[in-house]
């Protein structure tokens, strides 16, 4: 089992960045591929950015392309989020994902998820 604890939510204005982490524990992620989504009220989750095993391939969304980074530190079984050029619309609830796959894309399944933490933009 993998437990993933994301932290680095918090309430900006729009325009700012925010870094959002999550680190792993209970087995080591080196393996995984790991991915964050967000789902705001009202709406689906929504896969925004992955990250294969080995860093080499990434997805995001067309929503936060440009603007949102993903990385990770397997010596440190974590990854991130890099958020820049926030806007009111990026608010949500958002979760860090491991898939066992390893690999990454649009339609991955993701089998282990955190609780999430929020991210509020003003505007």
């Amino acid at each position: 089992q993998v437990q993933l604890v994301e932290s680095g939510g918090g309430l900006v204005q729009n325009g700012d960045s925010l870094r959002l982490s999550c680190i792993a524990s209970g087995r080591t992620i080196e393996k995984y591929a790991m991915g964050w989504f967000r789902q705001a009220p009202g709406k689906e989750r929504e896969f925004i950015a992955g990250i294969s095993w080995s860093g080499k391939g990434t997805y995001y969304a067309n929503a936060v392309k440009g603007r949102f980074t993903i990385s990770r530190d397997n010596a440190k079984n974590s990854v991130y989020l890099q958020m820049d050029s926030l806007k009111p619309e990026d608010s949500a609830l958002y979760f860090c994902a491991a898939d066992t796959w390893g690999l990454v894309s649009a339609t991955s399944q993701f089998d282990y998820w955190g609780q999430g933490t929020q991210v509020t933009v003003s505007s």
